[in-house]
């Protein structure tokens, strides 16, 4: 039996995922932490990390990977993400759990739709056929829609003996994408997928991405708000609805930009700490926006953040890339690109590290990571300077570990 590997990382300020803290070493025993300050143990690989941050890895509340993302993710420090929409066959998923040279998933799988709904409005015939195709390849069941609540309880039940850590509706009309007739669920159907989810005790997430969609959401009894409205400016009415709820809203300020098209990701594309990990086509997907709702405005959505924070909102981290085709959002980089946007909405760097670390990882009922503690996954992020007083030192990657592994060539 081979000897678990010790590393010990010293000098480093420290965010805890809540806090900074008066400790400045982490010790590291195959995939765990077991201690944090002290000296080095006998036999440790030591690794000097003056002048740097060590923080949990980051994990993006809001992706749609597969397995080439999630190579990707790592690469940019987000070791864990929260799939919300898409398939991994079984083999992949323990695959995913198994390697160290991939980012961890939590896994939806399809989410509860309407008959010819979101997202198929957007989807050619050609990419559906060939979704089709793919799940077939990995013995994955046909796609179901829900009509009635009855329909809705089976796909829930479905999803959960496939594994699904959660459970996504979608509430959606199509209108912010310019399909305005897009196929809906109804109020029952949505309540009934709620009810069912809980019964299993699943959470149940949401998208939502228009202010009415967002209320008949919170109706059904969501847990969570994949995305922040972005047709209206907030109401003291909606962020009061949310609160007394007790859900949870991810942003995903990056979609929306690039959905009512005045994303600054473009600008972002230029960071050479970006450019220098991505491939032409994901810098290419950067430069682009979805553009499908220019009565938006990116400020509103910015000022609507701040409010739900204020009001003792969770706000979590996500960024929701898929594929390059779809503009403004690539796995791993995009997370810091929200990070940063949160800042600009008002948090601080501190406020904003907990809601890609700690906050996420609570919600989710993901206990072993997300945190900087004694008998926590060794999944963590060692970056040049404090981002902890300017957020985009996140980008400034100098290690990342998962489960113990060291990554290398950063």
């Amino acid at each position: 039996m081979s000897k678990e590997k010790i590393t010990f990382i010293t000098n480093a300020k420290i965010f805890d995922g809540e806090r900074v803290i008066d400790k400045q070493s982490v010790t590291i025993k195959g995939e765990k932490i077991i201690n944090i300050g002290g000296h080095a143990p006998d036999g440790a690989e030591i690794i000097d990390a003056k002048g740097c941050t060590l923080l949990p890895g980051l994990i993006d509340a809001h992706s749609h990977p597969n397995m080439d993302a999630l190579k990707m993710d790592l690469t940019f420090g987000v070791t864990t993400t929260c799939q919300m929409q898409g398939y991994f066959s079984e083999e992949q998923i323990k695959a995913i759990k198994s390697r160290k040279d991939l980012a961890d998933t939590l896994v939806t799988f399809f989410a509860v739709t309407a008959p010819n709904g979101h997202p198929n409005e957007l989807l050619p015939p050609a990419v559906l056929a060939q979704q089709k195709a793919m799940m077939e390849e990995v013995g994955l069941p046909p796609k179901k829609t829900a009509s009635t609540p009855e329909e809705a309880a089976g796909i829930v039940a479905e999803r959960v003996a496939q594994g699904a850590d959660y459970i996504k509706i979608m509430v959606e009309d199509g209108t912010v994408f310019g399909h305005p007739d897009t196929p809906n669920l109804t109020d029952e159907v949505i309540a009934a997928a709620c009810s069912e989810a809980h019964r299993f005790g699943k959470i149940a997430v949401a998208h939502a991405m228009s202010l009415k969609a967002t209320e008949r959401a919170i109706n059904g009894g969501i847990d969570g708000l994949m995305h922040i409205f972005i047709d209206k400016p907030h109401t003291k009415e909606i962020i009061d609805t949310i609160v007394s709820s007790g859900a949870f809203v991810c942003p995903t300020i990056v979609a929306g930009a690039s959905t009512i098209g005045d994303s600054d990701a473009p600008e972002f594309a230029k960071d050479e700490r970006v450019r220098s990990k991505l491939s032409e086509e994901w810098i290419n997907a950067l430069n682009k926006h979805i553009a499908s709702w220019p009565h938006g405005k990116t400020e509103y959505l910015l000022a609507s953040v701040k409010a739900l924070f204020d009001a003792g909102v969770d706000i979590l981290a996500g960024s929701d890339p898929s594929v390059a085709s779809v503009g403004g959002m690539v796995h791993g980089a995009s997370l810091h690109h929200e990070l940063q946007l949160l800042v600009k909405a008002g948090l601080t760097p501190i406020e904003t590290l907990r809601a890609a670390t700690s906050v996420p990882a609570r919600r989710f009922g993901m206990n072993d990571r997300g945190r900087i503690v004694n008998d926590a996954r060794a999944d963590l992020l060692l970056v040049k300077g404090d981002p902890t007083t300017n957020i985009s030192d996140t980008l400034s990657i100098e290690a990342v570990w998962r489960q113990g592994a060291q990554l290398s060539n950063i």
